[in-house]
């Protein structure tokens, strides 16, 4: 992404699974926890079965061995919960705030 990270809120990002297929997310935020960051993604109202519930995933901002920044899981656990914690605490606020 060459994008300002701060610019991409609700900008619509195509992700590819390991089978190959395209899934369409739109970015709800962009936080950091511990000096890196993270996406979180909804996915688009066109990924969802009528009853499904967004769901926010998290994904990890990294540069790959070419110098690109690109998107990836999030394998450590505790990695993991400290950034669901951060994103919940983002969001117990905002509704405090209305």
């Amino acid at each position: 992404m060459t994008e300002d990270k701060n610019t991409i809120d609700n900008e619509p990002v195509v992700l590819v699974d390991e089978d190959g297929a395209e899934h369409t997310f739109i970015v709800i935020d962009v936080i950091q926890v511990d000096d890196k960051e993270y996406a979180i993604l909804q996915p688009a109202d066109d990924e969802l079965d009528d009853d499904d519930e967004p769901e926010a995933i998290i994904l990890r901002f990294d540069t790959d061995e070419n110098g690109e920044e690109v998107l990836s899981d999030i394998d450590d656990d505790d990695e993991w919960e400290k950034v669901a914690d951060a994103w919940q605490e983002i969001v117990d606020n905002e509704k405090d705030d209305e």
